[in-house]
């Protein structure tokens, strides 16, 4: 079946830096490669550094006079988050946009960070909220927006606010969930505070859909020795156009929420056709887990406490 073909237009962005995490693979490197072509100076902060040279190489391969910077960064380590946050204010050059996209998904058993809290949870939001804290000064100076990938495992679920790190009865998936509706807690409760403490930052989120990346595929250091029965279905049914997206396809959403001309603060973007699996990118609800201002509050809350990272 043949496959529409969409995209969305990006205008010039000469004289903008753009942070991506995740840059290094699938929508991440998707993302940074349509900033680049753009003319934005895009910083690409990795946990694998050959992984992550590669993936500049094949961004400068399509656009040969890209900006492209490489920096350190593990989310799973807040020692990490801080040291690369300490060396961006150094630049002390603006930042203009960010894009919180990186993360890691179901481990089949339970693996912590380097500061103890549960690998999901602290790396897909706990890394993400303390990088956006340390770099605060530099998106202030940039009136910077700040999109945030959550996931379409986040419109059902809940927060386990008894146990966070899930010491108790871990579920691999039940954790994924609660990362990701921090993440979107936490992109929509940045909006709020910025308003109300005049930063000048705007801040939406998005979803990328369902794609065949490599969140799915074999990780070992994950404990994830062969690609899982979900992501062989997925490319499957990517391959023939049905139902789910494609990696290019997913990129657009967060494309969407951070560059469109007509996107909004405090807004969710993600693709449109039925159950938001796939299509082209727009903005849609809610869902029932991320309505809550009250518990975006309390993971505000708790997030500082946990990261030791506090937005002043």
């Amino acid at each position: 079946m043949p496959r529409a073909q969409y995209d969305i237009a990006v205008g010039d962005l000469s004289g903008t830096r753009a942070v991506v995490t995740g840059a290094s693979d699938g929508v991440g490197l998707g993302i940074a490669m349509t900033l680049a072509g753009a003319g934005a100076e895009v910083v690409m902060p990795v946990r694998n550094q050959p992984k992550g040279q590669a993936a500049a190489a094949l961004i400068r391969e399509q656009h040969p006079r890209a900006k492209l910077s490489l920096e350190a960064l593990d989310l799973s380590s807040l020692e990490s988050v801080a040291t690369l946050g300490d060396r961006l204010l150094r630049e002390a050059v603006p930042i203009h946009l960010l894009i919180n996209n990186a993360g890691v998904m179901t481990p089949p058993d339970r693996q912590t960070t380097a500061d103890g809290y549960e690998l999901q949870f602290g790396t897909n939001h706990l890394g993400h909220f303390a990088l956006t804290g340390h770099l605060l000064p530099l998106l202030k100076a940039g009136r910077a927006r700040v999109t945030s990938q959550t996931s379409i495992a986040a419109r059902s679920g809940t927060i386990n606010w008894d146990d966070l790190n899930w010491a108790h009865n871990y579920d691999g998936m039940g954790a994924y969930r609660q990362s990701k509706i921090a993440v979107g807690l936490f992109g929509l409760e940045l909006s709020r505070r910025s308003a109300a403490e005049r930063w000048g930052i705007t801040s939406n989120i998005s979803h990328p859909g369902v794609a065949p990346t490599s969140l799915l595929a074999a990780r070992p250091e994950l404990g994830r020795a062969d690609d899982t029965m979900g992501v062989r279905i997925i490319r499957w049914l990517s391959a023939r156009g049905l139902i789910v997206g494609t990696v290019d396809s997913a990129r657009l959403p967060a494309l969407m929420a951070a560059v469109a001309p007509d996107a909004m603060d405090c807004t969710f973007y993600g693709p449109q056709w039925p159950g938001n699996v796939g299509g082209p990118p727009g903005e849609q609800k809610l869902w029932k887990p991320l309505r809550s201002n009250e518990n975006a509050a309390r993971m505000w809350t708790a997030s500082e406490q946990l990261t030791g990272v506090e937005f002043s």
